[in-house]
């Protein structure tokens, strides 16, 4: 039976290698939209979190709020997202993904899943079925670890 530690060790290897080819698979169908990674980033927070308001942005990416306008700004200017007011509260401003913004994000998540699909036919059948288990009991326990200890929203820096 494994011990935590090797879990751990296990899973390190694991992350680190995944998160390095998920990142650059994507950056590099990305390269020539010429977006910063904060820019990116931003797009892919509504992509897969919904609209939301500014500091949704400013919150998840640890950015002041102005910082989180300016890439904003930039994204609409760009048709990328689209800036529309809260049927609630007309006062406040909702932003989205637009279509040309989804489709740009397409291109990124496509060159990702690749690499998955790669990787998922190096493993034999059986092999295949024991990690695709694994990963549904380990994404399970993750969230109910999440509902019990929610991530909380990274600080926003200040300018000073």
């Amino acid at each position: 039976m494994a011990s935590s530690r090797e879990f751990e060790t296990a899973m390190r290897a694991w992350t680190a290698i995944f998160m390095r080819r998920s990142f650059h698979e994507f950056f590099v169908a990305m390269k020539d939209t010429g977006l910063s990674t904060s820019q990116l980033n931003a797009l892919m927070r509504l992509h897969y979190r919904g609209s939301c308001q500014v500091s949704g942005i400013s919150d998840e990416l640890g950015l002041t709020a102005a910082a989180a306008s300016q890439i904003v700004d930039r994204l609409v200017g760009l048709e990328l997202i689209e800036r529309t007011e809260d049927p609630r509260d007309r006062r406040v401003r909702q932003i989205r993904l637009s279509a040309k913004g989804r489709d740009l994000l397409a291109r990124g998540i496509e060159a990702r899943i690749a690499w998955v699909r790669q990787l998922a036919r190096r493993l034999p059948p059986r092999q295949l079925d024991a990690v695709v288990e694994s990963l549904h009991r380990l994404t399970q326990a993750a969230e109910d670890l999440d509902r019990t200890e929610p991530v909380p929203t990274a600080p926003v820096r200040s300018n000073a």
